[in-house]
């Protein structure tokens, strides 16, 4: 067997285990009683443990010095292996499965905390969460060359860095100050026509509907799930797929727009190149990349004016209830300053994850004590968006990313944004029938189009690469600024 041979081989077993813990997690969300968390956190901690050692494995060092790579694929893959080693040789093995372990009993006190606006009874487990991530973050940037944040950025999005993201957001901080009073005003000037109010619509009909509507996205049922979580989200594996979401019986819209996000990240899993599974260069490219594939979906193309007409007709035949175009675009297409993130409309948006990655780079770099997060969110949101959250579970209680350990992946929401109206762009110009599609509710012309400019790639190209390949340009934030300008100020 060859060096590389080798590698592949072991990659894949590796793959394996983050796999066996992707669906533990996705258990722990949506399946297991809150008694099994204290097991969970050490089944979840010896996973990534032995993650950890078979990475950090000396052979393997000796592989990737001997490995001949014969096409640009194996390249790709090589330096992908190179880099993953190179982070497992620089984290010792106690640290990994410490800060897995206190992630995991943090986010499980997060959510009665949450629930009953507690903060100060997560305060102490978080404050585990932070140091333990800032000493991983100190000798990941060390060994990588890079600040402790890019470290940590890296780890969910590669090629893009923390002063390049800042530039951006601040640009867009710019353009927000300006655009958000204008929208504001336009609505204010139009009938807003509602929904009907207080439902009920009927959670089975809702599931119903969310799950055709993601099969005829091009979901394959035969190898994904939808279920229930607290906090929506697509896990899982490549070839058994576990979307998630949650349901309000007097808002149907909710669930539907959750439903079809998860299906646009579970479309690039499905998609991704079999050929290359359980290697590096064969997962999807960074998270930043899979939000723009979710968005793409979700924001791009189920909320313009011919897929929301489609989808109208469906959710009244559905529920039994007249719902119309002006009223659902009202419902999903209305700028509105708000305290919760995932509620938050596409324009004000990017604002909630400026707060957030000003935030984490702070509770970073010890500049800002756990014990001050609440009084930071508040006074933060306040300067961007000028509302004040009446309390910690409509402010800094309210994501499950910080209290799960997820330090350093917010950015990757507002980038993801940015790029899906660049790559819509793009498939507009190659495909002016899209619209005529979208009003019969066939997402395929686009879908296939994402399968070959981004989903077939895997992780073999990095973030602007990927869009440049298919659009001819790197991250280029006209086309978000655009899109909204057509949207909500015309």
């Amino acid at each position: 067997m060859t060096p590389y041979a080798r590698l592949e081989q072991k990659f894949a077993k590796i793959a394996c285990l983050n796999e066996a813990a992707a669906m533990l997690s996705w258990d722990a969300a949506a399946m297991m009683p809150d008694g099994g968390a204290e097991a969970r956190g050490e089944q979840l901690a010896t996973l990534a443990g032995l993650a950890h050692e078979f990475l950090a494995d000396p052979e393997i060092a000796a592989d990737l010095e001997a490995a001949t790579p014969q096409t640009d694929w194996q390249e790709a893959n090589v330096g992908l292996m190179r880099e993953a080693h190179l982070r497992a040789t620089a984290l010792p093995r106690d640290l990994v499965e410490a800060s897995v372990r206190a992630a995991r009993l943090c986010e499980t006190i997060w959510r009665q905390a949450r629930a009953e606006n507690d903060f100060a009874a997560v305060r102490a487990p978080l404050g585990e969460v932070v140091a333990l991530t800032r000493d991983s973050a100190g000798i990941l940037g060390e060994a990588l060359g890079m600040s402790p944040y890019d470290a940590l950025m890296s780890q969910y999005q590669r090629g893009v860095s923390a002063a390049e993201a800042g530039a951006i957001f601040t640009r867009y901080a710019g353009f927000l100050r300006e655009a958000l009073p204008r929208a504001e005003a336009l609505q204010a000037a139009r009938p807003q026509p509602e929904l009907p109010a207080g439902g009920p619509y009927p959670q089975d009909r809702q599931a119903a509907l969310a799950r055709d509507l993601a099969a005829a996205a091009g979901l394959d049922f035969s190898r994904a799930r939808l279920d229930i979580s607290a906090h929506p989200f697509c896990g899982g594996t490549a070839s058994d797929i576990r979307i998630t979401t949650r349901y309000d019986e007097t808002d149907a819209a909710s669930a539907l727009m959750g439903v079809l996000h998860e299906t646009g990240h579970a479309l690039y899993e499905q998609n991704l190149p079999t050929a290359f599974r359980r290697q590096p260069v064969g997962e999807a490219a960074g998270m930043a990349v899979h939000e723009s594939q979710s968005l793409i979906v979700e924001m791009q193309a189920v909320r313009g004016d011919a897929y929301l007409t489609h989808l109208a007709r469906l959710m009244s035949a559905a529920f039994n209830k007249p719902v119309g175009l002006p009223a659902l675009k009202t419902r999903l297409r209305h700028v509105r300053r708000s305290f919760i993130r995932v509620e938050a409309d596409e324009m004000t948006y990017p604002a909630h994850v400026l707060l957030r990655f000003n935030l984490e780079q702070a509770l970073l770099s010890g500049d800002l004590a756990v014990a001050d997060l609440p009084g930071a969110w508040n006074d933060g949101l306040t300067s961007l968006l000028g509302i004040t959250p009446p309390d910690d579970t409509q402010g800094c209680l309210q994501d499950i990313h910080w209290y799960d350990g997820a330090i350093g992946y917010f950015p990757s929401y507002t980038l993801g944004a940015m790029a899906a109206a660049q790559l819509m762009a793009a498939a507009r110009r190659e495909l002016p029938d899209l619209e005529r599609h979208f009003a019969q509710g066939d997402l395929s012309p686009l879908t296939g189009w994402l399968a070959r400019h981004v989903h077939g790639l895997g992780a073999s190209l990095g973030f602007n690469e990927i869009l440049e390949n298919a659009t001819g340009e790197t991250l280029n934030p006209d086309y978000f600024e655009a899109h909204l300008t057509a949207r909500y100020l015309t």
